[in-house]
């Protein structure tokens, strides 16, 4: 409530149903999670919480959103590349939030904008190690989880 529309305020790596109670129990807006879990997906949304679960196969893309998924995070999307991106971007339903997290970085953005992506999280391997969270950064006019 501190930040109103400034800022969203969410939590990642969230792995179980117990976990996004947690979250939204502390006034969180989203969930983050480094998997595909439709029940996870459900909790949140009936959480009234907005969901963005780590996909990386087109099956789990339909999973994700058919569980009622909010935007898609690519993970680990250095792995899978900006190509692999667009090849996925092709059966996607129009309009559907796609963010490239994991082994991407200020000099691919470009290719990944290219290629589709709405948004990065550069470092979130490196990050964790370190004791920080995730944070989105979009590029250009994408919306923006942070």
């Amino acid at each position: 409530e501190r930040f109103g529309t400034r800022a969203r305020i969410g939590a990642g790596t969230v792995l179980t149903e117990d976990e996004a109670r947690a979250v939204a129990d502390i006034g969180a807006t989203f969930i983050v999670s480094p998997n595909c879990d439709a029940a996870v997906i459900a909790r949140t949304k009936a959480l009234g919480l907005g969901s963005y679960p780590g996909v990386f196969t087109p099956s789990e893309c339909f999973a994700a959103l058919g569980a009622g998924a909010d935007a898609l995070k690519i993970f680990p999307a250095g792995m899978m590349g900006p190509e692999g991106l667009r090849a996925i971007r092709a059966v996607l339903p129009v309009g559907t939030a796609v963010y490239a997290v994991g082994g991407v970085g200020p000099a691919d953005f470009a290719h990944w904008r290219a290629a589709g992506a709405d948004g990065f999280s550069p470092a979130a391997a490196s990050r964790r190690s370190a004791g920080a969270t995730d944070s989105w950064r979009a590029a250009g006019p994408a919306e923006s989880l942070a």
